[in-house]
């Protein structure tokens, strides 16, 4: 059985599943008697495991159902949750990620058991209900008869009366008479498993194997979806046709381990006339068929060697509502009204009197094209909660590894971003948090003296300004030391004496965004092995965005993220620089200046301008960009004001075209190690503008 083309499914929905593992195992830890929350995690464990079963994926396939069989005895309040099961809950929890990320670069799980995990869920298990036993029995010690006699009489009734269960239906009754006529048996066997065997479905999987083996299953008790499922007790019944003796049969089901007995006798069938062999044949035939697919649909997969199979392109599925798919439809067909009018009148002989409707068709088209944009737009938007919601159980993690109280508090989940930044921005966040927690947040001992609350405070906020969404981390910890940032880039010769002299706080601080830059005192795993604030610093930019940091010594610390919501489609400045044409994103712009160049400064040789009570640095972008510089002599220039976060710079352009709605094509490789320029766009003139990016240049 093929199941590479599902393998796509798989995966987005298993990281669906253990997303909501890894929610609600953070509430149960808290909530240890929250039942909706037992229910919602075994829900979850149950699919997963029958997913992974689907797919031939046996190793996931086992340890999902050891966590759904200890979660089980809990929702029948057979057991209790401890600390130590959430513990153990949320290492399988990390290991079904880590066969996942296996599935996704080779769609093979691996070769990992993760037995020590599955040993510890096995003796939890044993321990609860044992513990439970114990209590059960003590609370019944008035009662005549012991429990454990009760399951004695249970038992030997099943074994009395299981034989005289199973009805045989009349095609049934017609197939084994056949069986007989053609010198063969028909077996009722009672199959006992273990009471301490744990796979029970398994069990039962691996005798229906072994007897198909033999020949045909006709019928069970219970059905083979309840015996699947683990509706059953530890005994079922089936009826088996074939022309094996019943030693043989008895030792191949004895041969299946944690099988404690099994009771076989033959079905004697008296003769009686039919005349239709042949259909009864055929029928024998249907429900040998219906008895092994029923059986073996969704456990084809996993008996057979998977295929090999490609490896899935992850990350490329948005879920759409289906709203916004008829919003596209409707908008499309009306593109096609108005390409069928400007059609209409371009075949038209006077086309002079049909000018004033050809614009008016110009006008639909530009309203559908812009609605069109609009509606694409919000198809991408994803929202930044399926970047953010693994981040609780991190600070649960560092919170334990640290030794360090803290709590993560969250807000704006539901703000939208584009699905190229949405995949990119998660590492970067990671790297704030783990600094917030490691660096940020002081020791308990330490909080305690400074009169803080003991368990530090964690903030991730995400909400829209604008064209931009921002996303702040903060922590309510010890600030960010300006001093020890000064003493540690003048020790390692970042800059001079006097530079440090020089400097404004928030320009020190932006130290910590230079490579290889930590103020950690001792390296760990957590933070300070010098990558983290510019890797961060890094990735935002290439996004488009920016990060700014402020702090107060003893309050905390809080970065700024600011990003584009879309990198497809933005609104854009066009400029000519001498014969060439530039654009400049406008969510980059501040202002447009015309200055006389008699009020151009220099400050330390560099040219800047005054306005407004701000000193503003000017960059020649003819100079930057090696472009031929206007060779005539103006009086005044045309600054356009961009920012940076709080930073401004003026760059000085030959002059302005207009503002311009551009699709952002990338340049892939063939610039290489040019940051100034993020891309490229066709104008409506087929010439190609390159997009600056104001964020390298200032």
């Amino acid at each position: 059985m093929d199941v590479s083309q599902y393998l796509e499914i798989f995966i987005d929905e298993t990281k669906e599943h253990l997303q909501s593992l890894n929610e609600q195992l953070l509430i149960l830890e808290k909530e240890p008697e929250n039942e909706d929350t037992i229910n919602e995690i075994f829900r979850s464990a149950h699919s997963l495991k029958g997913m992974a079963g689907t797919m031939g994926y046996k190793r996931m396939q086992r340890l999902t159902h050891d966590m759904e069989n200890v979660l089980s005895e809990i929702r029948a309040g057979k057991m209790k949750v401890k600390a130590e099961l959430v513990d153990v809950l949320f290492k399988g929890l990390d290991a079904l990620e880590s066969y996942l990320n296996s599935i996704v670069t080779s769609a093979d799980e691996g070769t990992e058991d993760n037995e020590d995990i599955i040993k510890n869920l096995n003796r939890i298990l044993d321990e609860g209900v044992k513990a439970f036993t114990q209590d059960a029995s003590e609370a019944k010690e008035e009662t005549s008869k012991p429990v454990v006699s009760a399951a004695a009489i249970a038992t030997a009734t099943a074994k009395e009366s299981a034989q005289a269960d199973i009805a045989l239906a009349d095609h049934e009754l017609r197939a084994v008479e056949k069986m007989t006529q053609e010198g063969g048996h028909a077996y009722s066997l009672t199959v006992y498993i273990q009471e301490s065997c744990i796979l029970k479905a398994a069990r039962a999987f691996l005798v229906f194997k072994a007897l198909e083996e033999l020949g045909d299953i006709i019928k069970s008790k219970p059905e083979v979806q309840d015996i699947e499922d683990e509706r059953f007790d530890l005994d079922f019944s089936v009826v088996l046709l074939t022309k094996e003796s019943i030693s043989k049969v008895q030792k191949v089901v004895t041969g299946v381990s944690e099988i404690k007995d099994v009771d076989i006798s033959e079905i004697i069938v008296p003769q009686r006339e039919h005349k239709d062999e042949t259909a009864s044949e055929t029928e024998k035939q249907e429900q040998k068929s219906l008895s092994k697919d029923s059986y073996n649909a969704k456990s084809a997969a996993a008996a057979a060697k998977q295929k090999e199979t490609a490896k899935p392109v992850v990350n490329r599925s948005v879920r759409v509502d289906i709203e916004k798919l008829d919003d596209l439809m409707n908008l499309v067909s009306e593109l096609i009204i108005a390409k069928n009018g400007l059609v209409s009148m371009n075949s038209t002989e006077t086309k002079s009197d049909s000018m004033g409707g050809f614009n008016e068709q110009i006008e639909y088209l530009e309203r559908i094209t812009t609605n069109l944009h609009q509606s694409v737009m919000k198809v991408r938007m994803v929202p930044i909660e399926s970047v953010v919601n693994r981040f609780p159980r991190m600070i649960r993690d560092l919170s334990k590894k640290l030794d360090k109280k803290m709590e993560l508090y969250m807000t704006g989940e539901d703000t939208e971003l584009d699905r190229t930044v949405i995949d990119e921005i998660g590492d970067p966040l990671m790297h704030l948090l783990r600094n917030a927690a490691d660096h940020g947040l002081e020791s308990n001992e330490e909080r305690m003296k400074l009169g803080k609350p003991e368990v530090g405070s964690i903030f991730l906020d995400a909400y829209q300004e604008g064209n931009n969404v921002v996303i702040e981390v903060r922590d309510d910890g010890s600030g960010i030391n300006v001093e020890k940032i000064k003493r540690k880039a003048i020790d390692k010769g970042t800059i001079t004496e006097e530079q440090a002299a020089a400097m404004t706080d928030k320009e020190i601080i932006d130290l910590l965004f230079r490579p290889s830059f930590s103020t950690a005192e001792v390296i760990s795993d957590v933070s300070g092995r010098g990558v983290g604030l510019d890797v961060v610093k890094t990735k935002i930019e290439t996004l488009g965005g920016s990060i700014e940091t402020k702090t107060v010594l003893s309050k905390g610390s809080n970065f700024i993220i600011r990003l584009p919501l879309t990198l497809a489609i933005i609104q854009a400045l066009m400029v000519e620089l001498g014969s060439e044409k530039y654009a400049i994103p406008l969510g980059s712009i501040e202002t447009i200046e015309n200055v006389a160049t008699k009020e151009i400064k220099y400050v330390q040789s560099k040219e800047v301008i005054h306005l407004r009570g701000n000193v503003i640095p000017l960059i020649r972008l003819n100079k930057i960009l090696d472009v031929t510089e206007n060779t005539k002599e103006t009086d005044d220039l045309t600054i356009v004001i961009v920012k940076k976060g709080d930073k401004l710079a003026g760059l000085v352009v030959d002059n302005l075209i207009g503002q311009l709605e551009i699709v952002i094509k990338s340049i892939g490789k063939y610039i290489n190690n040019s940051k100034m320029i993020s891309g490229a766009t066709i104008l409506g003139d087929g010439e190609i503008a390159l997009i600056l990016d104001v964020n390298s240049l200032v």
